[in-house]
């Protein structure tokens, strides 16, 4: 699987457009907006969201809340990219796990799918999110007990590292968490591509 992880996907989806095996417009994105249900104002869902149909990929909406392992086992069988939306990173782990998208995703049936991540959306790929706690709310996730992320990759992505807004949050995130797990700051510019 090819996973994508952005700190601000509309930044630099035009960037990672060479790298997929298709043009756009040959290529189905399962979009999930989940982890901006908690909010009213979801601007930098829609930007993700307008990116990509800007640039000519096919976007079928998504939401995993309510639904069940089969529904987004289906869903994902008639896809060729996932990309899971930023938010709120608790919530969006609770409906990862409650709709068994965590078990579908990790699928050997799946593996030739592209994930693109941004924001919380790339978070969940580590092994925690609890260092979370101190840029979203976790009593958004009130069912959520087990912090565990997917593992698809080994360290924490901190997504918009460079935002003086989560300054403070992330200094005191870096000395609670850097030597408990591997750390990866992503600045808005940035994404980083893996064969997984």
């Amino acid at each position: 699987m090819k996973l994508f992880l952005t700190s601000v996907a509309a930044n630099v989806l035009e960037k990672l457009v060479p790298l997929l095996p298709k043009s756009p417009k040959e290529l189905s994105v399962l979009f999930v907006p989940t982890a901006a249900d908690p909010y009213e104002n979801r601007e930098w869902m829609e930007d993700d969201r307008n990116k990509l149909l800007e640039l000519g990929f096919n976007v079928f909406d998504f939401d995993l809340k309510d639904k069940s392992e089969g529904e987004v086992k289906k869903a994902l069988s008639k896809t060729d990219i996932v990309f899971v939306a930023g938010g709120n990173t608790f919530y969006l782990l609770e409906k990862v796990k409650l709709s068994g998208f965590d078990n579908a995703i990790k699928d050997s049936s799946n593996q030739r799918q592209i994930y693109i991540g941004s924001s919380a959306g790339s978070v969940i790929l580590g092994p925690n999110i609890e260092p979370m706690k101190y840029l979203d709310d976790s009593t958004k996730a009130l069912s959520l007990s087990d912090y565990s992320g997917l593992n698809l990759i080994d360290y924490i992505v901190l997504p918009h590292f460079d935002n003086k807004k989560y300054k403070e949050a992330y200094e005191k995130l870096t000395r609670e968490y850097r030597n408990i797990y591997k750390l990866k700051p992503l600045n808005d510019d940035q994404f980083i591509a893996i064969e997984a």
